[in-house]
C-alpha cells in the first residue's frame, strides 16, 4: 500500500502526471457536454417531454443515481482544476528566467485557459444552486412549479427552466459563461489529443478544425435556449 501510495504521489508531482489526469477528466467533461446538451435541449419539445426527462433523471436507480453521478462529475471536475492550477503554477515558475515573448505569450495562455476555467466553475455553482438546490427562488414552494408525470408528482422543470431565463441576468451571466467554455473547449479538446500522443503534424489541422467546430456546436446549443426564452420569449 505504502509502495502505491508512493508511486501515485511521484506520478502525480511530475508534469506528465498532472497533464494526463486533464485529458483523462477533460474526456470525462468533453463527454458530459455532449449529453447535458441533448438533455437541454429537450426543452424545445415542450413541457411533458421535458418534464418526463427531468423526472427519469432524478428518479434512476431509485433517486440514487443522479447522485452517484453527481459525485463522479464533481471528482471529475476537483481533479481537473486542481492539476490545471499545479501545471499553471509550474509552468510559469519554469519560465520565470526566461524573456522570450514567445515564452510570455505561452503563460498569458495558460493562465486564460486557468481563468476562464474558475469563471465557469462559479457558473456551475450558480446553476446547480438555482435549479437543483432552488435557492434564492420559489421552485420548491409555487404550485405552478409543482406537476404530475405518468401520475406522479414531480416538479414543473419546465417551467422552472423558462421562468429562470426570463430574468435577464440569469440569462446574460449563461451566455457569457458558454462563451467562456466555449473558448476553453477550443484549446482544450486539441490539447487532449496532444497530451494522449494522438496529435501529429499530418493530423494537427484536423483536430484544430474539430476542437473548434466542437467548440461552437456547444455554444450555439447552448445559448439558444436562454435566446429563445428571454428573446423570442419561447414558452410564453
Amino acid at each position: 500500500m505504502n509502495a502505491l501510495t508512493r508511486c501515485l504521489e511521484t506520478y502525480w508531482s511530475s508534469s506528465i502526471g498532472k497533464k494526463l489526469v486533464v485529458a483523462l477528466t477533460g474526456i470525462v467533461l468533453v463527454s458530459f457536454l455532449v449529453g447535458h446538451l441533448i438533455g437541454n435541449l429537450v426543452v424545445f419539445l415542450g413541457p411533458e417531454a421535458f418534464n418526463e426527462y427531468a423526472y427519469f433523471l432524478h428518479h434512476m436507480l431509485h433517486g440514487a443515481g443522479i447522485w452517484m453521478f453527481r459525485a463522479v462529475m464533481l471528482v471529475m471536475i476537483v481533479a481537473h482544476i486542481t492539476a490545471t492550477i499545479c501545471l499553471t503554477r509550474q509552468n510559469r515558475a519554469a519560465r520565470q528566467a526566461y524573456e522570450k515573448p514567445a515564452t510570455i505569450q505561452a503563460t498569458k495562455s495558460s493562465l486564460t485557459m486557468m481563468s476562464t476555467g474558475l469563471t465557469i466553475l462559479a457558473f456551475v455553482i450558480y446553476h446547480l444552486l438555482q435549479f437543483t438546490a432552488r435557492v434564492g427562488n420559489e421552485y420548491n414552494s409555487l404550485d405552478r412549479y409543482k406537476t404530475l408525470v405518468d401520475g406522479k408528482a414531480g416538479h414543473n422543470a419546465w417551467q422552472m427552466v423558462i421562468d429562470g431565463f426570463n430574468w435577464w441576468p440569469a440569462s446574460l451571466f449563461y451566455v457569457i459563461a458558454m462563451t467562456l467554455l466555449c473558448s476553453h473547449l477550443s484549446h482544450g479538446v486539441g490539447a487532449i489529443f496532444q497530451t494522449l500522443g494522438l496529435r501529429s503534424k499530418k493530423s494537427a489541422s484536423a483536430i484544430g478544425l474539430f476542437s473548434q467546430g466542437y467548440a461552437i456546436l456547444i455554444w450555439i446549443g447552448f445559448v439558444s435556449i436562454p435566446i429563445a426564452i428571454f428573446v423570442f420569449k419561447f414558452g410564453r
